[in-house]
């Protein structure tokens, strides 16, 4: 029997331009890349070089830190370029793709009987263990330290995020291969939807499987870390997203990864808002080819609207997002009246605008204005309204801006990640960038510690 929790605080934003419940596939590209960017905590040191030929699953990078955690490659063919920025930084490694792909295999037979030792192994060995985050401090995880639970979310409340139930849709017994194989490193616990409870994903019987019903961000994995096993110091927790405990399965399944995804392609500015399938790292200007022609005026984000990065057509898609929006970019608007007009097309926490009046189930079509610069930062409570953790968001805030470690810990952010923040940056009225406060408090408290 699942156990249901009742999230209250939150909102959910509506955003046109959702994606409709239709997949196009996209052929192979010429040139893929692997981003050191999507996993975050990591220092990558090279173990190929320009001109090497590699496979699907063929070790790109590895963590110095420990060298057992590898970064692969999501296609086979020859490493074309290695891009490196200030300081030797390294950005981006492209691989020129083969016409046929060709794989890493690896051995899986009897995975069913396996113990601990021998499923971290493959994870570390296929690449797969590089999406496994850990909290806290939200970045890749470290298989020295085992955790005491593993987190799962199989749906997301952000907008414009892509239904976990559709592009999992015949594939729900990888899923479930992928939960068993997980639940010999902890236990794993799996946050569904209401609407999931009677989907094929279920029953999971490796996995304790929990529901929460509430407005966003009610998917995150850090509600459900809150409300079921909170973090302590000195404690750790796995987080895996619900897309690549399917690429677990099919691991076992075939002994080949397989970084294709279906990713959500949404947003206003779309010509045909719809879900692709594409490889892991395909350029964008290929994804987003007949949806978006110009880039002038439009923001294209790798994710989503409230948690992904800014990028263009000359960019690359992330390897752990699940949707790539175009919304307008508010730069060449000019309205009349200004802050003073009626606003019945703009969205407002506190009805300042009479958009309310249009009711619940009303689309917005934002654009990326701030509207306004920052305001000194009133302790009004506007982010507990919108903040269901058990956690005092606005002064675990301001700990973090003074610098005040101690009383960061005493405040819960060994529970929290920036994307928890998402909602809170949204409806600030001091317009402070609170994910990026969140992740530079999260980068020092890591290396104090370390």
């Amino acid at each position: 029997m699942e156990r249901l929790y009742k999230i209250k605080k939150g909102l959910d934003l509506k955003l046109k331009g959702e994606a409709q419940l239709q997949v196009e596939s996209l052929g192979l590209s010429g040139v893929y890349a692997l981003l050191p960017s999507d996993f975050h905590g990591v220092t990558p040191k090279m173990v190929v070089k320009e001109g090497e030929e590699v496979l699907v699953g063929s070790p790109i990078f590895v963590d110095k830190a420990t060298e057992k955690i590898k970064f692969v490659s999501p296609v086979s063919g020859k490493v074309k370029a290695v891009v490196r920025g200030d300081r030797r930084k390294l950005l981006a490694i492209l691989v020129e793709a083969d016409k046929e792909l060709k794989h890493v295999q690896h051995d899986v037979q009897g995975w069913a009987e396996w113990n601990a030792e021998q499923a971290l192994e493959l994870l570390l060995q296929s690449g797969l263990f590089a999406f496994m985050k850990q909290r806290p401090y939200d970045v890749v995880a470290m298989p020295t330290q085992m955790p005491k639970s593993i987190f799962v979310s199989t749906f997301s409340k952000m907008p414009l995020a892509a239904d976990f139930s559709f592009v999992v849709k015949g594939k729900e017994d990888y899923f479930k291969a992928g939960v068993s194989l997980l639940a010999k490193l902890a236990k794993v616990h799996v946050g569904i939807s209401p609407e999931q409870i009677n989907t094929p994903i279920l029953p999971l019987k490796d996995a304790e499987v929990s529901v929460f019903d509430g407005p966003n961000p009610s998917g995150n994995v850090g509600v459900h870390i809150n409300h079921i096993d909170p973090i302590n110091k000195d404690e750790v927790v796995w987080v895996m997203a619900s897309e690549m405990v399917v690429k677990v399965g099919m691991l076992l399944a075939t002994g080949k990864v397989d970084f294709t995804k279906v990713v959500a392609l949404a947003g206003s500015e779309m010509a045909a808002p719809q879900y692709c399938e594409v490889i892991a790292g395909a350029p964008l200007k290929d994804v987003l080819a007949g949806q978006v022609s110009n880039e002038e005026h439009v923001r294209i984000i790798n994710g989503n609207p409230l948690v992904g990065c800014k990028d263009t057509l000359a960019g690359y898609l992330s390897a752990t997002v699940s949707e790539v929006c175009a919304i307008p970019e508010g730069d060449n608007v000019h309205e009349m009246l200004g802050w003073i007009a009626p606003r019945l097309k703009d969205f407002s926490t506190s009805r300042s605008y009479f958009s309310w009046l249009m009711g619940s189930n009303k689309e917005y079509d934002l654009d990326c204005r701030i509207k306004g610069g920052q305001r000194h930062m009133i302790m009004s409570g506007e982010y507990d309204k919108v903040f269901p953790m058990d956690i005092y968001a606005g002064y675990l805030v301001k700990a973090i801006i003074t610098g005040d470690i101690d009383k960061q810990e005493q405040l819960g952010i060994y529970e929290v990640a920036p994307e928890d923040f998402a909602v809170a940056e949204f409806v600030d009225s001091s317009k402070l960038e609170l994910q990026r406060i969140v992740r530079e408090g999260l980068d020092i408290l890591r290396k104090e510690n370390s």
